[in-house]
């Protein structure tokens, strides 16, 4: 029998699904603090916004692109809240951020071209570069600045084989927003090597202190962004699979035709839910942010008072990534985490060679199970 693909094979699975795993396995009393998901409904409204559409038979394909008045609401949102201005033709409705990445992956990095992005990051780049049957390039940030983007350091790694440059911000691990001027530098030098950057703003939503912009809004080459965002984490609508890509017309064009052999267009229902998210009354989103921003305080202060613990402050998504002060690597330490004392949490290997010995906390949980969790945490560091 033919044997699977390497594209196929060389792709790993995530730790952070390995934890997730072993905690349904078992029926002990478990904090969950491991995925990365809002721990709220969607709110009613966008609900009944869907059920209306579908029973008015919205019920068939749309436009490989996605229907033009959810495109127009996320053109509006873009440019409203992060100041990336497209027309409506440089979007592209996605079944969620993950086929966004996917598409964009796909249409820059070629056989043997460089996948290139900051480290620790969200494991799915590797895979999707590999998918492409191109080559990922973790390049490690330092924990001595708490993971800030280092534009010396990844333009530094920068070449003829980059094909493409992933920036996420806020970011998945560290809970990072990148600087602004970093940002710039980095976008400057994928122009000179004609490379693309693909700005992962799938939490741009959830920036904490300052306004968010968006990476093509702070660049003086817009045309060489790439921008994938998505529904899931500001809106919690995680089940209705409906994220975006925005860039250059010219790229988008191809993107739209390789969607054809792909999912060819994303849940019609769940686009017209998008549509209420983005348009319609922002209070119960603007409430979400407020739980997200006084859990974030809560668990900063909790990580400051625990003798072994440290961690960035995180300045946007809902994720913290601890450094426990013990003599263990991250996925031993995570195991002995939920075993012994009943907490899960995600591996700092998990997300590359930069988060070795360091735990992803997701703070997407109730206050409850925060303090719970990091009772928890405490005692296991203290006991290990």
């Amino acid at each position: 029998m033919h044997e699977p693909t390497d594209r196929v094979r060389r792709a790993e699975r995530s730790q952070i699904r390995v934890m997730f795993d072993l905690a349904e396995s078992t029926d002990r009393d478990l904090v969950r603090l491991e995925v990365g998901e809002p721990d709220f409904d969607t709110p009613e409204h966008v609900i009944d916004a869907a059920a209306t559409a579908a029973r008015e038979g919205a019920t068939h394909y749309t436009s490989n692109a996605g229907l033009p008045e959810c495109r127009r609401a996320i053109r509006d949102a873009m440019a409203a809240d992060y100041g990336v201005k497209h027309d409506l033709d440089e979007i592209v409705v996605t079944v969620g951020g993950m086929e966004a990445l996917h598409l964009a992956t796909l249409a820059t990095v070629g056989p043997g071209e460089e996948l290139l992005y900051p480290g620790p990051a969200w494991p799915n780049y590797e895979t999707q570069a590999f998918l492409a049957e191109g080559t990922p390039v973790e390049v490690p940030m330092q924990a001595e600045t708490g993971f800030g983007l280092d534009a010396d350091r990844l333009v530094s790694r920068m070449g003829p084989e980059t094909a493409a440059v992933v920036l996420t911000t806020p970011s998945n691990p560290t809970g990072r927003v990148y600087d602004p001027d970093a940002i710039r530098a980095v976008v400057e030098a994928a122009d000179e090597y004609d490379a693309y950057v693909i700005a992962d703003e799938v939490y741009a939503g959830l920036t904490y202190g300052r306004d968010p912009r968006g990476i093509a809004a702070l660049s003086g080459h817009p045309e060489h962004v790439l921008t994938v965002g998505s529904c899931s984490k500001t809106y919690a609508m995680t089940g209705w699979r409906l994220g975006w890509l925005a860039g250059d017309r010219s790229i988008i064009d191809e993107v739209v035709k390789i969607r054809e052999s792909t999912t060819a267009c994303a849940s019609s229902i769940a686009q017209h839910a998008a549509i209420e998210a983005l348009t319609g009354p922002q209070e119960p989103f603007e409430e979400m942010y407020d739980a997200f921003e006084r859990r974030r305080d809560y668990v900063a202060d909790r990580i400051d008072g625990i003798d072994g613990l440290s961690a960035p402050r995180p300045e946007g998504a809902f994720y913290a990534f601890l450094d426990p002060d013990v003599d263990a690597d991250s996925l031993t330490f995570a195991k002995y985490l939920l075993e012994e004392h009943g907490v899960v949490l995600a591996p700092g290997s998990g997300f590359g060679t930069a988060g070795e010995g360091r735990l992803r906390l997701s703070f997407a949980n109730s206050m409850e199970q925060l303090e719970l969790g990091l009772d928890r945490i405490a005692a296991g560091i203290d006991a290990y």
